[in-house]
């Protein structure tokens, strides 16, 4: 028993050091994730003022978390405080599988992002791989007198205080400079204009359409084969899902470019030759004098190159009033999706260098001016 106890201490410790640097390389992903498990408990009416409260301190709550698994995953590597740290494993694990069974069971949320956007898992593994995690745990803790602290005296306190600097450094450097490593399709070298067409060999859902007539005060269903006479009253229509479709959503689907007019310039915009900036800013926020002198040298060089710069946002009235009537810089502002932002950019701003539809650098504010170089 002893040669298992060792092989699940190191399974266990290792898959949650691992879970949490794959979080921690985009601590934003993890805080929006949050956010959705908030939103959708809000509005089914469980303590929404609480959800709604929560939703708002979702990056806080992020860091928090990933910084735990880091350091629970350290600590029982090393035996430090092992029963405090087989507590919290496994009420940690007991929390993670209450979220997988929500999102396998409900269907309300596509994923829980217990690996983040790196490595995607269905509802059905993530829940599985919780329910092992906790079988191992549990073990862990029976046969608990076979973990032995590997360091003694203070340097195993030492060793968890510094995985936990390093967890949270890790994570504020990050949420400056953009993720370690991109796995979003908006990342450098991905064409933008191509992952917003269908996957090929998608399969369209099917739907069946019902009709709803009425007639002396009696409300009935048809079909398009059999639709009533010119006698009943059309009512409604419902769409019903027949067949579920297979790989019919695209990488990017929810990602548009509006103009002042409300019309869609994202094909225009995305198609155009040559090298252009696309400078997404979800909102204005009191950090602007963090980015603007380094933006204000950018449009130096844009006009100097005869590069257009674009301002995308989702905060149309205050983003102009900030570059076109408190400023003159006199650039077009278009309007996308906030969600959409969220996913392209990971920091507020944040730059992209296009050239026609690819992404060729992503600077987050801290680093406009490396594109100006």
């Amino acid at each position: 028993m002893k040669i298992v106890v060792q092989i699940a201490r190191v399974l266990v410790g290792g898959l949650f050091i691992f879970s949490g640097l794959v979080k921690a390389i985009d601590p934003l992903g993890l805080g929006y994730k949050m956010q959705e498990f908030f939103e959708v408990w809000a509005a089914d009416g469980y303590f929404p003022g609480m959800m709604n409260y929560f939703h708002g301190q979702s990056l806080f709550f992020s860091i928090m978390m990933i910084a735990l698994e880091i350091v629970l995953g350290v600590a029982l590597l090393i035996g430090w405080k092992k029963n405090l740290v087989l507590t919290l494993l496994f009420l940690l694990t007991l929390f993670f599988t209450f979220l997988t069974s929500f999102v396998l069971f409900s269907g309300k949320i596509r994923a829980c992002g217990c690996f983040g956007d790196c490595i995607p898992l269905t509802p059905i593994q993530t829940f599985t791989k919780d329910i092992v995690l906790t079988l191992l745990i549990v073990i862990l803790i029976i046969y608990r007198k076979h973990i032995q602290p590997l360091f003694k005296g203070i340097l195993g306190g030492l060793i968890v205080l510094i995985s936990l600097f390093g967890a949270t450094f890790l994570q504020f450097y990050v949420l400056k400079n953009l993720p370690l490593k991109d796995c979003l399709p908006y990342k450098k070298g991905n064409n933008l204009l191509e992952l917003r067409k269908m996957p090929a060999g998608a399969i369209p859902d099917v739907y069946e359409y019902v009709f709803v007539y009425e007639k002396d005060g009696v409300k009935k269903d048809f079909t398009t084969a059999n639709l009533p006479d010119s006698t009943w009253k059309f009512v409604d229509r419902k769409q019903n899902l027949v067949t579920k479709g297979e790989n019919n959503i695209p990488a990017i689907n929810d990602f548009s470019l509006t103009d002042s007019a409300g019309v869609n310039m994202t094909e225009e915009i995305l198609g155009q030759p040559g090298e252009y900036y696309l400078f997404f800013l979800q909102y204005m926020n009191e950090s602007e004098s963090n980015w603007s002198a380094a933006f204000s040298e950018l449009s130096i060089k844009a006009k100097q190159q005869n590069r257009s710069i674009y301002i995308v946002t989702s905060d149309k009235e205050k983003v102009n009033a900030f570059f076109n009537l408190r400023n003159t810089y006199n650039l077009p502002i278009l309007t996308s999706d906030a969600t959409a932002i969220k996913t392209a950019a990971r920091a507020n701003p944040t730059l992209f260098v296009m050239k026609g539809p690819v992404v060729t650098a992503k600077y987050s504010w801290a680093d406009i001016g490396k594109a100006i170089k």
